[in-house]
Protein backbone atom coordinates (compact mmCIF):
# COMPACT_ATOMS: atom_id res chain seq x y z
CA UNK A 1 0.00 0.00 0.00
CA UNK A 2 1.35 3.43 -0.97
CA UNK A 3 0.77 6.46 1.25
CA UNK A 4 2.51 9.81 0.86
CA UNK A 5 1.87 12.77 3.15
CA UNK A 6 3.29 16.29 3.22
CA UNK A 7 3.11 18.10 6.54
CA UNK A 8 3.83 21.78 7.15
CA UNK A 9 5.55 22.86 10.36
CA UNK A 10 6.36 26.30 11.71
CA UNK A 11 9.60 25.45 13.50
CA UNK A 12 12.79 24.96 11.52
CA UNK A 13 15.84 23.72 13.39
CA UNK A 14 18.81 21.70 12.21
CA UNK A 15 20.29 19.02 14.44
CA UNK A 16 23.81 17.70 14.01
CA UNK A 17 24.44 14.61 11.90
CA UNK A 18 26.23 13.04 14.86
CA UNK A 19 23.20 12.50 17.08
CA UNK A 20 19.47 12.61 16.58
CA UNK A 21 18.69 13.69 20.12
CA UNK A 22 20.64 14.74 23.18
CA UNK A 23 17.74 13.92 25.49
CA UNK A 24 18.79 11.26 27.97
CA UNK A 25 16.13 8.66 28.64
CA UNK A 26 14.25 9.12 31.90
CA UNK A 27 13.38 5.68 33.25
CA UNK A 28 9.62 5.14 33.56
CA UNK A 29 7.90 3.53 36.51
CA UNK A 30 7.77 0.18 34.72
CA UNK A 31 10.49 -2.41 35.19
CA UNK A 32 13.87 -1.70 33.59
CA UNK A 33 17.15 -3.47 32.87
CA UNK A 34 20.26 -1.55 31.88
CA UNK A 35 23.59 -2.42 30.25
CA UNK A 36 22.71 -5.97 29.30
CA UNK A 37 25.52 -7.50 27.23
CA UNK A 38 23.62 -8.97 24.28
CA UNK A 39 26.69 -10.61 22.74
CA UNK A 40 28.57 -11.59 25.89
CA UNK A 41 31.94 -10.12 24.88
CA UNK A 42 32.10 -7.29 27.42
CA UNK A 43 32.34 -4.38 24.96
CA UNK A 44 30.19 -1.29 25.46
CA UNK A 45 29.01 -1.39 21.85
CA UNK A 46 27.15 -4.58 22.67
CA UNK A 47 25.04 -3.28 25.55
CA UNK A 48 21.30 -2.67 25.55
CA UNK A 49 18.65 -1.30 27.91
CA UNK A 50 15.08 -2.61 28.26
CA UNK A 51 12.17 -0.48 29.51
CA UNK A 52 8.72 -1.94 30.09
CA UNK A 53 5.45 0.03 30.15
CA UNK A 54 4.10 0.99 33.54
CA UNK A 55 0.77 -0.72 32.93
CA UNK A 56 -0.17 -4.14 31.65
CA UNK A 57 0.87 -7.68 32.49
CA UNK A 58 2.80 -8.39 29.30
CA UNK A 59 4.38 -10.03 27.51
CA UNK A 60 4.99 -6.74 25.72
CA UNK A 61 5.78 -6.26 22.03
CA UNK A 62 9.14 -4.53 21.75
CA UNK A 63 10.41 -1.60 19.70
CA UNK A 64 14.18 -1.53 19.22
CA UNK A 65 15.65 1.99 19.13
CA UNK A 66 18.87 2.61 17.14
CA UNK A 67 20.51 5.99 17.74
CA UNK A 68 21.90 8.37 15.14
CA UNK A 69 25.64 9.12 15.34
CA UNK A 70 26.89 9.09 11.74
CA UNK A 71 27.81 5.50 12.72
CA UNK A 72 30.69 6.89 14.82
CA UNK A 73 29.46 6.26 18.38
CA UNK A 74 29.35 2.97 20.25
CA UNK A 75 27.38 4.24 23.26
CA UNK A 76 24.37 6.48 22.64
CA UNK A 77 21.54 4.17 23.65
CA UNK A 78 20.71 6.74 26.34
CA UNK A 79 19.32 9.08 23.67
CA UNK A 80 16.08 7.12 23.38
CA UNK A 81 14.24 9.71 25.45
CA UNK A 82 12.58 11.54 22.58
CA UNK A 83 10.98 8.36 21.25
CA UNK A 84 10.25 6.30 24.35
CA UNK A 85 7.29 8.06 26.05
CA UNK A 86 4.90 7.69 23.10
CA UNK A 87 5.88 4.05 22.62
CA UNK A 88 5.63 3.12 26.29
CA UNK A 89 2.24 4.84 26.54
CA UNK A 90 1.06 2.77 23.58
CA UNK A 91 1.99 -0.43 25.41
CA UNK A 92 5.33 -1.21 23.79
CA UNK A 93 8.56 -2.12 25.55
CA UNK A 94 11.52 -0.03 24.40
CA UNK A 95 14.86 -1.73 23.81
CA UNK A 96 17.64 0.81 23.26
CA UNK A 97 20.75 -0.77 21.77
CA UNK A 98 24.37 0.20 21.27
CA UNK A 99 26.36 -0.88 18.23
CA UNK A 100 30.03 -0.68 17.36
CA UNK A 101 31.25 2.59 15.88
CA UNK A 102 32.67 2.69 12.36
CA UNK A 103 36.13 3.71 13.60
CA UNK A 104 36.43 0.44 15.54
CA UNK A 105 34.69 -1.86 13.05
CA UNK A 106 33.53 -1.13 9.52
CA UNK A 107 30.32 -2.35 7.89
CA UNK A 108 28.73 -4.89 8.10
CA UNK A 109 29.63 -4.87 11.82
CA UNK A 110 26.80 -2.47 12.63
CA UNK A 111 24.06 -4.57 11.04
CA UNK A 112 25.60 -7.68 12.65
CA UNK A 113 25.20 -5.94 16.02
CA UNK A 114 21.59 -4.93 15.41
CA UNK A 115 20.64 -8.43 14.28
CA UNK A 116 22.44 -9.99 17.24
CA UNK A 117 20.40 -7.72 19.54
CA UNK A 118 17.16 -8.88 17.91
CA UNK A 119 18.20 -12.52 18.31
CA UNK A 120 19.04 -11.93 21.98
CA UNK A 121 15.69 -10.23 22.64
CA UNK A 122 13.76 -13.01 20.96
CA UNK A 123 15.70 -15.81 22.64
CA UNK A 124 15.35 -14.22 26.10
CA UNK A 125 11.83 -12.87 25.74
CA UNK A 126 10.46 -14.82 28.70
CA UNK A 127 13.13 -13.43 31.04
CA UNK A 128 12.25 -9.83 30.15
CA UNK A 129 8.48 -10.24 29.72
CA UNK A 130 8.62 -9.54 25.98
CA UNK A 131 6.62 -10.97 23.07
CA UNK A 132 9.12 -12.77 20.82
CA UNK A 133 6.71 -13.07 17.90
CA UNK A 134 6.61 -9.37 16.92
CA UNK A 135 9.45 -6.83 17.13
CA UNK A 136 9.57 -3.35 15.60
CA UNK A 137 12.55 -1.08 15.00
CA UNK A 138 13.06 2.68 14.77
CA UNK A 139 15.89 5.18 14.57
CA UNK A 140 17.04 8.40 12.94
CA UNK A 141 19.83 9.46 10.58
CA UNK A 142 22.46 6.68 10.69
CA UNK A 143 20.07 4.88 13.03
CA UNK A 144 17.44 5.33 10.34
CA UNK A 145 19.79 3.70 7.85
CA UNK A 146 20.21 0.68 10.12
CA UNK A 147 16.46 0.65 10.81
CA UNK A 148 15.69 0.57 7.09
CA UNK A 149 18.35 -2.06 6.49
CA UNK A 150 16.90 -4.22 9.26
CA UNK A 151 13.54 -3.95 7.53
CA UNK A 152 14.68 -4.76 4.01
CA UNK A 153 17.33 -7.40 4.72
CA UNK A 154 15.27 -9.81 6.81
CA UNK A 155 16.24 -13.35 5.90
CA UNK A 156 19.32 -12.23 3.96
CA UNK A 157 22.59 -13.87 4.94
CA UNK A 158 25.34 -13.88 2.30
CA UNK A 159 24.87 -11.46 -0.60
CA UNK A 160 27.24 -10.72 -3.45
CA UNK A 161 27.49 -7.65 -5.68
CA UNK A 162 30.33 -7.56 -8.16
CA UNK A 163 33.46 -8.81 -6.45
CA UNK A 164 32.25 -8.20 -2.89
CA UNK A 165 30.33 -10.63 -0.67
CA UNK A 166 28.94 -9.73 2.74
CA UNK A 167 27.22 -11.91 5.29
CA UNK A 168 24.60 -9.54 6.67
CA UNK A 169 23.45 -11.89 9.43
CA UNK A 170 26.75 -12.41 11.21
CA UNK A 171 27.43 -14.93 13.96
CA UNK A 172 27.59 -12.82 17.11
CA UNK A 173 26.29 -14.13 20.41
CA UNK A 174 24.94 -17.51 21.43
CA UNK A 175 21.59 -17.39 19.63
CA UNK A 176 22.67 -17.68 16.01
CA UNK A 177 19.78 -20.00 15.19
CA UNK A 178 17.17 -17.47 16.31
CA UNK A 179 15.23 -15.34 13.82
CA UNK A 180 16.57 -11.77 13.49
CA UNK A 181 13.75 -10.38 11.33
CA UNK A 182 11.61 -7.41 12.37
CA UNK A 183 7.88 -7.02 11.78
CA UNK A 184 7.67 -3.22 11.32
CA UNK A 185 10.17 -0.39 10.70
CA UNK A 186 9.95 3.36 11.28
CA UNK A 187 12.84 5.13 9.53
CA UNK A 188 13.54 8.77 10.41
CA UNK A 189 15.56 10.47 7.61
CA UNK A 190 18.09 7.68 7.12
CA UNK A 191 20.50 7.37 4.16
CA UNK A 192 19.38 4.66 1.74
CA UNK A 193 21.73 5.06 -1.28
CA UNK A 194 25.11 6.46 -0.30
CA UNK A 195 26.51 7.33 -3.73
CA UNK A 196 23.60 9.62 -4.66
CA UNK A 197 23.59 11.78 -1.54
CA UNK A 198 25.76 14.60 -2.92
CA UNK A 199 24.11 14.61 -6.34
CA UNK A 200 20.57 14.92 -4.99
CA UNK A 201 20.88 17.92 -2.71
CA UNK A 202 23.09 17.44 0.35
CA UNK A 203 24.80 20.56 1.67
CA UNK A 204 27.39 18.31 3.30
CA UNK A 205 29.85 16.44 1.11
CA UNK A 206 29.55 12.68 1.52
CA UNK A 207 32.00 11.64 -1.19
CA UNK A 208 35.36 12.33 0.59
CA UNK A 209 37.23 9.43 2.11
CA UNK A 210 36.68 10.76 5.64
CA UNK A 211 32.90 11.24 5.33
CA UNK A 212 30.62 9.22 7.61
CA UNK A 213 29.56 6.90 4.78
CA UNK A 214 33.11 6.40 3.49
CA UNK A 215 34.35 5.70 7.01
CA UNK A 216 31.54 3.18 7.47
CA UNK A 217 32.43 1.10 4.40
CA UNK A 218 36.20 1.55 4.72
CA UNK A 219 36.87 3.64 1.59
CA UNK A 220 35.62 6.55 -0.49
CA UNK A 221 32.06 5.77 -1.52
CA UNK A 222 32.45 6.73 -5.19
CA UNK A 223 35.43 4.38 -5.48
CA UNK A 224 33.61 1.45 -3.83
CA UNK A 225 30.27 1.01 -5.59
CA UNK A 226 29.89 -2.66 -4.66
CA UNK A 227 30.49 -2.05 -0.95
CA UNK A 228 28.04 0.86 -1.04
CA UNK A 229 25.38 -1.22 -2.75
CA UNK A 230 25.73 -3.92 -0.11
CA UNK A 231 25.27 -1.32 2.63
CA UNK A 232 22.26 0.38 0.97
CA UNK A 233 18.82 -0.59 2.31
CA UNK A 234 17.27 -0.14 -1.15
CA UNK A 235 19.36 -3.05 -2.46
CA UNK A 236 17.33 -5.62 -0.53
CA UNK A 237 13.78 -4.34 -1.01
CA UNK A 238 11.20 -6.97 -1.91
CA UNK A 239 7.50 -7.69 -1.51
CA UNK A 240 8.08 -9.59 1.72
CA UNK A 241 9.39 -6.57 3.61
CA UNK A 242 7.50 -5.50 6.75
CA UNK A 243 5.40 -2.31 6.87
CA UNK A 244 7.43 0.90 6.77
CA UNK A 245 6.77 4.41 8.07
CA UNK A 246 9.29 6.96 6.79
CA UNK A 247 9.78 10.54 8.02
CA UNK A 248 11.97 13.15 6.30
CA UNK A 249 12.22 16.93 6.28
CA UNK A 250 12.40 18.52 2.85
CA UNK A 251 14.91 21.07 4.16
CA UNK A 252 17.33 18.48 5.54
CA UNK A 253 20.82 19.76 4.63
CA UNK A 254 22.72 16.63 5.66
CA UNK A 255 20.70 13.63 4.48
CA UNK A 256 18.70 14.93 1.50
CA UNK A 257 15.06 13.87 1.32
CA UNK A 258 15.69 12.11 -1.99
CA UNK A 259 16.98 9.25 0.16
CA UNK A 260 13.54 8.63 1.64
CA UNK A 261 11.87 9.33 -1.71
CA UNK A 262 13.88 6.47 -3.19
CA UNK A 263 13.21 4.01 -0.38
CA UNK A 264 9.47 4.71 -0.45
CA UNK A 265 9.38 4.36 -4.24
CA UNK A 266 11.27 1.05 -4.18
CA UNK A 267 9.07 -0.36 -1.42
CA UNK A 268 5.81 0.53 -3.15
CA UNK A 269 7.05 -0.70 -6.53
CA UNK A 270 7.88 -4.04 -4.90
CA UNK A 271 4.41 -4.27 -3.38
CA UNK A 272 5.47 -3.65 0.22
CA UNK A 273 3.46 -1.43 2.59
CA UNK A 274 5.06 2.02 2.94
CA UNK A 275 3.84 5.35 4.33
CA UNK A 276 6.05 8.36 3.67
CA UNK A 277 5.67 11.60 5.64
CA UNK A 278 7.63 14.46 4.10
CA UNK A 279 7.64 17.43 6.49
CA UNK A 280 7.78 20.86 4.86
CA UNK A 281 10.66 23.12 5.98
CA UNK A 282 11.91 20.60 8.56
CA UNK A 283 15.62 19.97 8.81
CA UNK A 284 17.76 17.14 10.15
CA UNK A 285 15.88 16.08 13.25
CA UNK A 286 14.20 19.02 14.97
CA UNK A 287 10.98 19.96 13.27
CA UNK A 288 10.41 16.26 12.64
CA UNK A 289 10.41 14.63 16.07
CA UNK A 290 7.38 16.61 17.23
CA UNK A 291 4.42 15.17 19.16
CA UNK A 292 2.16 14.72 16.12
CA UNK A 293 4.81 12.61 14.37
CA UNK A 294 5.85 10.67 17.47
CA UNK A 295 2.21 9.78 18.06
CA UNK A 296 1.89 8.80 14.39
CA UNK A 297 4.84 6.46 14.90
CA UNK A 298 3.16 4.86 17.92
CA UNK A 299 -0.09 4.42 15.96
CA UNK A 300 1.81 2.92 13.06
CA UNK A 301 3.37 0.29 15.29
CA UNK A 302 0.03 -0.42 17.00
CA UNK A 303 -1.76 -0.82 13.66
CA UNK A 304 1.05 -2.96 12.25
CA UNK A 305 0.93 -5.20 15.31
CA UNK A 306 -2.86 -5.54 15.09
CA UNK A 307 -2.72 -6.36 11.36
CA UNK A 308 0.01 -8.92 11.97
CA UNK A 309 -1.95 -10.61 14.75
CA UNK A 310 -5.11 -10.68 12.61
CA UNK A 311 -3.22 -12.57 9.91
CA UNK A 312 -2.18 -15.27 12.35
Amino acid sequence: MKRFLVLAVSVVCLCGFISLSSNVFAAPEGKTWEDIDYVGDGIVGHHLDIYLPEKGPGPFPAIVYIYGSAWFSNNLKGTAGMFSPSLLKAGFAVVAINHRGSREAIFPAQIHDAKAAIRFIRANATTYNLDPTWIGVTGGSSGGHLTALMGTSGGVSKHTIGSVTYDLEGSLGTHTGTDSSVQAACDWFGPTNFRTMDSCGSQMSHDPVDSPESTLIGGAIQENPDKCALANPVTYVDAGDPPFLIFHGNADPLVPFCQSDLLHKRLTQAGADSTYVQVSKAGHGDGLTIPINLNMMARFFSESLAAWRNRK
